[in-house]
């Protein structure tokens, strides 16, 4: 996965570049039917920002936002 340059990224953003859904668009229905973890707490807000060092667990994978 490529490095983070800005601040932050959204979690659609995220789970696009990790190649868990295919568009942004997809985000949403995903989170909904999905659970996703940052920093061990369930998320479903798709536009929730997401910080180098935070930890998104996913299909039980442990992603780090780099």
């Amino acid at each position: 996965m490529e490095k983070l340059n800005k601040e932050y990224i959204k979690l659609d953003q995220f789970l696009k570049m990790s190649n868990i859904i295919s568009t942004g668009g997809e985000a949403k229905i995903y989170l909904m039917e999905n659970k996703v973890l940052v920093n061990g707490i369930e998320e479903n807000r798709r536009g929730r920002k997401l910080y180098p060092g935070d930890t998104v667990t996913v299909e039980g994978r442990k992603l780090v936002v780099g």
